[in-house]
């Protein structure tokens, strides 16, 4: 199947582009057959096969070979996607936004440019891995600690631009970035920050310059090219404690966030807290089918032997202690004391033969690694995707949101696995829809569903932090404050820095004018 063309480039035109991209990479640098081209596509998407394929692909190994591959598509008109180390599984993989985007792969672009051991930073480029970063410290001798997301082939940088968030105490990423370099749509290159003092020695220890601070302007965004990202590391502390407590019911959720809140708040418990749901915990260690070959969700019964045959809760809770070992014990005085007050909670500090908690304890501790990517063994089939709303530390709120999300779920078929994650004071619920890639019915439904919830959370006051590509213009509308004011702000700098819609246009319901929908924002449940 040849690829497709950029929408509104002749085909005589996107062959020229070629030759002078391939001037600027080298031929070897520019992917135009379909084996090389099917690694940029979604391969758990929601979509039909056959949908969100690139035109071709290229791969540059400096912030001046971006700045070429830039004039070239402003000459061109040719939109492009960009990607870093290429993943976002559950979000879109490394596919376009549409069909005949040029990808712009950032892979080669994979320096270490600097570990401050003093400061406690790192300076990457957009191609360097959670893996590759852990292993540059292991082979230095660094004292220091990453904090990966759960898959270790992840990127340090595209994981922090697009508000991911890991399970150490420094496991909010963009709070932890710190300094960019950024390539303007006009080839402009840009340092943030400090950076912007010519041979600045602080552009990784402070945030803020003089005048408005611009790093967030480029997350989730589509308004420049990010070559550079300084990234806070965590020192080795004297001390770790993991921990795990198991629940046995669905409604211990609404207590064991009240009590999670003040000791997050306080930062009696420093690192990311998670409820995991008992299949999520469950699916690191079985398939549905080993309990049930049935339709549907699985029945209370066969919840409570999954329970019971793995030594499980409902909600299986995991948090960390850090720092001198007195200080350790005394912050566990309080919380053993907290959730005591659960019936039934059970605490865990070792568990034998249990995959789920080795990699718990590994990512709390800042080791990256790929235990988590075996969950998708639990339907088969590949397909997953994950719907993340934000909400507060509420224990009433966190319950609401669950029983909403778990009762659509199941009214389409799917059994619940999600988490709750606490940062300092917000709470992202990551529910992992997973289904049959092959079974059309099933992915149908899975999408379906998933269009469904944005609506309905959006209603009850809850939006996304980060979406598939497929759901991304659907939440765009869902920020509707104002007749929709700040997605009209994202489309005012788009035009000012963007003027030819060049760079990867629809990043989270961001178009160039030449692209923009006209069609009024769609009334949401509950709008009055």
């Amino acid at each position: 199947m040849r690829p497709p063309l950029p929408e509104g480039i002749a085909a005589a035109d996107f062959s020229r582009a070629l030759d002078e991209l391939a001037g600027v990479v080298g031929k070897t640098w520019v992917f135009v057959d379909e084996l090389p081209l099917s690694t940029y596509r979604d391969a758990y998407s929601p979509l039909a096969d056959g949908t969100l394929l690139p035109s071709a692909a290229v791969a540059p190994e400096s912030v001046e070979q971006v700045q070429r591959i830039l004039a070239i598509a402003n000459s061109f008109r040719l939109p492009i996607w960009t990607i870093g180390t290429g993943r976002n599984f559950a979000y879109g993989g490394p596919a376009p936004r549409r069909s005949g985007y040029l990808v712009l792969d950032l892979k080669r672009m994979n320096r270490i440019i600097e570990v401050n051991e003093k400061y406690g930073y790192a300076l990457v480029e957009p191609g360097v891995s959670y893996m590759q970063l852990y292993r540059h410290l292991q082979r230095i001798g660094s004292k220091l600690w990453i904090d990966p997301a759960a898959p270790a082939w992840g990127g340090v940088m595209g994981n922090a631009l697009e508000h991911g968030a890991g399970y150490t105490p420094y496991g909010d990423h963009f709070i932890m970035q710190c300094g960019m370099e950024v390539v303007l749509a006009d080839g402009q290159v840009v340092r943030t920050g400090q950076g912007g003092i010519s041979n600045s020695k602080h552009w990784q220890i402070s945030k803020h310059g003089l005048g408005p601070q611009f790093d967030g302007m480029f997350t989730q965004s589509n308004f420049g090219v990010v070559t550079k990202l300084g990234i806070w590391l965590m020192p080795e502390p004297p001390g770790y404690k993991p921990f795990m407590i198991t629940f046995p019911r669905e409604e211990d959720l609404e207590q064991i966030f009240e009590i999670t809140r003040p000791l997050k708040v306080n930062q009696v418990i420093p690192n990311a807290a998670v409820a995991v749901d008992l299949l999520w915990e469950a699916s690191a260690k079985t398939t549905r089918r080993h309990y049930y070959d049935g339709k549907g969700p699985l029945p209370p019964s066969i919840r409570a032997k999954i329970a019971a045959d793995l030594n499980l809760g409902m909600w299986n809770y995991y948090g960390a202690l850090y720092g001198p070992p007195p200080m350790i014990e005394n912050n566990w005085k309080l919380i053993e004391e907290a959730f005591s007050n659960i019936p039934g909670a059970k605490f865990h500090f070792t568990r034998e033969n249990d995959p789920a908690w080795d990699y718990r304890v590994k990512l709390m501790r800042g080791e990256p690694n790929m235990t988590e990517f075996s969950i998708m063994n639990w339907i088969g089939g590949g397909g997953h995707v994950n719907f993340s709303p934000i909400s507060a530390p509420d224990g009433a709120e966190a319950l609401a949101q669950y029983n909403l999300i778990k009762k659509r779920c199941h009214e389409f078929g799917f059994d619940y696995i999600g988490e709750f994650l606490v940062g300092w004071r917000d709470m992202h619920h990551i529910l992992m829809i997973m289904y049959n890639r092959a079974d059309e019915t099933m992915r149908k439904s899975a999408h379906d569903l998933f269009s469904l919830l944005v609506d309905e959370a959006a209603a009850a006051g809850f939006g996304e932090y980060r979406t598939h590509l497929a759901f991304m213009d659907q939440i765009a509308g869902t920020y509707r404050h104002n007749d929709g004011a700040l997605w009209d702000l994202h489309h005012r700098l788009k035009d000012a820095l963007d003027p030819n819609g060049i760079l990867s246009p629809g990043k989270q319901g961001i178009w160039p004018k030449s692209a923009r929908p006209d069609a009024t924002r769609p009334t949401l449940p509950g709008d009055s």
